[in-house]
């Protein structure tokens, strides 16, 4: 715009300029004698008198001029001023929000405002100054609408955003943890060369129970221990709050289990309800404790039938220490299924029998050393019987070990903690060589890691 101004002063420059000097001697000089006998002489001169208004014409012309120069100049500031505006508002919307939620910034909503509403008043400056009926600047009432968006979009963050950035940071340092243990804890499924139980993992918090109930403190969860090749994947859960259980669900697999979808439930028959939490599912197959009579109980999940058998030394006066009706434990290990139980005659210490899966009949049994009644819980891993006590409301001890291979009992001190204080159900699983535990209405899981030879 400038550099037109420029050539448009030249270009009239010419028209103000002064008479050339050569025709001032272009006049001449006449005589003649006048009635009073004076002699009168007669010159005549060009017309050079000087122009003063076309100085005064050329003032205003120059004044107007430079009126409009510095309008222009400063219409072209205004412009580059808008510019740096938009350029200044796009770089904090988009350094502030970013496609991925660990590339969240807090947004500094305040000076996004502020700019807006300067953006705003230079939009009404240069829609005035330039053209009130440019299309360009009606279609910039979008910045209104920008305004609205920034200030709703401060009420979220202030209500939201800064929460769920905090617990994303969370939630992402636990996943670095539980993959930096994963890598520590690698299975070796179905090799028992190892010397026992060495470490357990912090505890993996699954879910509230498939009822949803916090109260359903009496139950088990976990996975088919033998499982069919249809059913590789299944879970199963059961659990009341009394100590009578009533039936078992079934889910494919565990994300089906998390959306507490189950392709199967089955309700246990009047005579045959199940009592305490220590059952297990192996070979598609629930074995469970029943109480009137006392015995021990299986459900064939393919046939849907019954089968029962009673431990005649077995004793249900004897029972775990966090709760009661829990007289027969059945666990399941790489060296096959097991019942562990406590009689008058082991004067309340835990026998452990193996169990025959076609027949539940029992094939051999080891007498151990550990009162049934001071044991949180037991399972078995590679022909091992781990028992566990409590140390603390939020620690579990692994504090008593007998392998049967060498019919041989040692003391240990293996902690790990709970998730709640109480729990009724413990059991390992060879298929992926993690401990199941119902944890006071609570889905939890350990990884196991074995002392290899």
């Amino acid at each position: 715009m400038f550099p037109i101004l420029l050539l448009l002063l030249l270009a009239i420059s010419p028209a103000l300029a002064w008479i050339p000097v050569e025709d001032w001697e272009s006049g001449n000089v006449t005589a003649s004698l006048g009635e009073s006998g004076h002699c009168l002489c007669h010159v005549f001169v060009p017309d050079i008198t000087f122009p003063a208004d076309r100085v005064e014409h050329m003032q205003e012309v120059t004044k107007d001029l430079m009126l409009e120069v510095e309008i222009q100049m400063k219409k072209w500031f205004m412009m580059v001023s808008f510019e740096i505006y938009l350029k200044q508002l796009d770089v904090t919307i988009r350094v502030a929000i970013r496609k991925h939620p660990d590339d969240y910034i807090k947004l500094d909503f305040e000076a996004a405002q502020v700019e807006l509403r300067e953006f705003e008043a230079l939009v009404s400056q240069l829609k005035v100054s330039l053209n009130s009926s440019s299309p360009l600047f009606d279609s910039l009432y979008r910045i209104r609408n920008m305004t609205l968006i920034v200030n709703q979009l401060e009420t979220y963050d202030k209500n939201n955003l800064e929460v769920i950035r905090f617990e994303f940071a969370k939630l992402q340092k636990k996943l670095e943890e539980c993959q930096k243990e994963r890598d520590l804890i690698t299975p070796d499924i179905g090799n028992c060369n190892n010397t026992g139980i060495l470490e357990i993992s912090k505890p993996t918090v699954v879910t509230l129970n498939a009822d949803l109930k916090p109260n359903y403190i009496n139950g088990g969860w976990g996975k088919d221990s033998k499982p069919l090749r249809d059913f590789k994947s299944m879970y199963f859960y059961g659990a009341y709050s009394t100590s009578t259980i009533n039936g078992f669900r079934f889910y494919s697999d565990y994300e089906e289990m998390i959306l507490r979808s189950a392709f199967k439930e089955h309700s246990l028959e009047e005579g045959y309800r199940a009592t305490g939490g220590n059952f297990i599912v192996h070979g598609n197959v629930v074995y469970y404790q029943h109480n009137t009579p006392f015995r021990m109980t299986k459900l064939n999940l393919t046939s849907s039938k019954y089968d029962s058998r009673v431990i005649p030394a077995a004793s249900s006066r004897f029972s775990y220490s966090y709760y009661d009706h829990q007289n027969l434990d059945f666990a399941a290990d790489e060296d096959g299924l097991w019942v562990m139980y406590a009689s008058e005659k082991s004067r309340g210490k835990i026998v452990l029998a193996k169990v025959d899966e076609k027949s539940l009949g029992i094939e051999d049994e080891w007498n151990t050393g550990v009162f049934k009644q001071v044991t949180g819980n037991a399972f078995l891993a590679c022909g091992v019987m781990y028992a566990t006590r409590p140390v603390d409301i939020n620690t579990e001890e692994i504090f008593y070990a007998f392998d049967t291979k060498a019919n041989k009992e040692k003391h240990l001190s293996i902690r790990f903690r709970k998730f709640q204080e109480k729990y009724s159900n413990l059991d390992y699983n060879p298929t992926d060589q993690k401990l199941y535990m119902y944890n006071n209405g609570y889905y939890v899981s350990y990884n196991v890691r074995f002392n290899k030879e």
